[in-house]
């Protein structure tokens, strides 16, 4: 079906996708009016792949229901989704890749909060894996402010809460388990078995905040199920639409339960949080915090000792606005280092 539409003039992407508040998004046609423009700038839709997904947010099951219907308008073969919309950015990435899509459609405003008065965002990532380059995004801002009509299925509401498949009208719908895939992969790159082990010993402890957002699910697969610890090890671990009232912001300030527990006397030794999406981290020590630069420096300085980075790393990166720690790492090991402008897309 073919409904004519408005174009409106702010849907310029930023450094990460398009980010307003829920109600901007919940204006007649604007969602529908950026998910079309985002067709528009594929290549082609007949007969492409796509991931989807999101971090839990508030609308995310409205805006996922209408993106499924409007693949299935603009001749999509196959909507790869994660079971009730449950994505994280590296794992979207992942499947991206994995299933050769044509790209993938991540529902999340990072670590703005959510609810019906706070944020939501949309973003497409290319067949790479990556952000959409400038020249991608640039290309949807126009054909945003261009756009006169877009294409949408009529058909009942989708059962995302079952893993497996179903078709809607010409095309097919995966409905996949949200950490399967992507811990499968984490386990080519590191040892689990010997991370296990380890963290079986006395004094080991860890603890990981979720912080209410996508990683939940992920982190009981890996800390609670796949390592053995202990129940309650993952912290607000269920997604939730307002991420349980709090600011999915991994820092000092909004982690505060567990900054708490690993400053207390008889503390973890290591704790972490991740954002609403998962795409960024805070490391805490006992009784220490980790700056993300150095996390970063000392992850590059031994990186070799991974399974998946034995042959060590052929460079690395950071924004420029961030410390020169993987600076002198990589003036040490002799690798290439860039500096990058703020923003995900570079």
């Amino acid at each position: 079906m073919l409904v004519p539409t408005t174009a409106y003039q702010d849907q310029a992407p930023g450094t990460s996708g398009l980010r307003k508040s829920v109600k901007t998004f919940q204006q007649p046609h604007y969602l529908e009016n950026f998910v079309q423009s985002i067709f528009d700038s594929m290549p082609t839709t007949k007969d492409a792949k796509l991931v989807l997904g999101g971090d839990g947010r508030y609308y995310n099951d409205v805006a996922i229901q209408t993106i499924i219907k409007m693949a299935e308008a603009n001749q999509f073969s196959e909507v790869i989704v994660t079971q009730n919309g449950i994505l994280s950015t590296p794992a979207a990435s992942h499947l991206i890749r994995k299933f050769k899509t044509d790209g993938g459609i991540i529902l999340s405003a990072s670590h703005n909060p959510g609810g019906p008065d706070k944020d939501f965002g949309i973003k497409f990532n290319t067949p790479n894996g990556g952000p959409a380059a400038e020249e991608v995004t640039d290309k949807i801002y126009v054909a945003s402010t261009q756009i006169t009509e877009y294409k949408i299925a009529e058909f009942e509401y989708i059962n995302l809460s079952q893993i497996g498949a179903l078709t809607i009208g010409q095309m097919k719908v995966r409905i996949l388990d949200p950490a399967k895939d992507y811990l499968a992969l984490m386990e080519t790159l590191f040892d689990f078995e010997l991370i296990s082990d380890y963290l079986q010993q006395q004094g080991h402890a860890v603890a990981f905040d979720a912080m209410h957002a996508v990683t939940g699910p992920y982190a009981v697969a890996l800390f609670e199920q796949r390592f053995g610890c202990p129940a309650g090890t993952v912290m607000h671990g269920e997604p939730l639409t307002d991420f349980g009232g709090g600011h999915p912001d991994p820092n000092l300030a909004h982690a505060e339960k567990l900054v708490d527990l690993l400053f207390s006397e008889n503390g973890p030794f290591f704790g972490a949080a991740s954002d609403g999406d998962g795409d960024r981290n805070m490391i805490l020590g006992h009784n220490i915090f980790v700056t993300p630069s150095d996390s970063l420096a000392i992850l590059a300085a031994n990186a070799s000792i991974a399974p998946g980075y034995k042959d060590g790393l052929k460079g690395v990166a950071r924004s420029m606005p961030t410390s020169a720690a993987v600076d002198r790492v990589a003036e040490k090991l002799g690798i290439d280092c860039f500096e990058t402008p703020t923003g995900w897309k570079f």
